[in-house]
């Protein structure tokens, strides 16, 4: 598979979920959930607070916390930053 083609199949995939978890939220009536059971997503607005315990939060165990606004992951940069002894 070319380059091309894998970047089409990726942004293809990423549309597919993205879409399957509005139509998730639609359905069940809510702003945040799971989709599949692992794939997070939220359309909450976001908040300054939510924003900063799923980027900065050094005591939570996970690297890979719920995404703060739409479908996926965010990198809790505290964490790394303990796990890497700078702070």
């Amino acid at each position: 598979m070319s380059e091309s083609g894998r970047k089409r199949f990726v942004r293809t995939l990423w549309v597919a979920i993205a879409g399957a978890a509005v139509v998730d939220a639609i359905r069940h009536h809510r702003t945040h959930g799971e989709l599949v059971g692992f794939i997070p997503y939220d359309f909450r607005m976001p908040t300054l607070e939510r924003a900063k315990k799923r980027t900065w939060n050094p005591r939570s165990s996970r690297i890979l916390t719920p995404t703060t606004f739409g479908v996926g992951w965010s990198v809790n940069l505290g964490r790394l930053a303990r796990l890497a002894h700078l702070k």
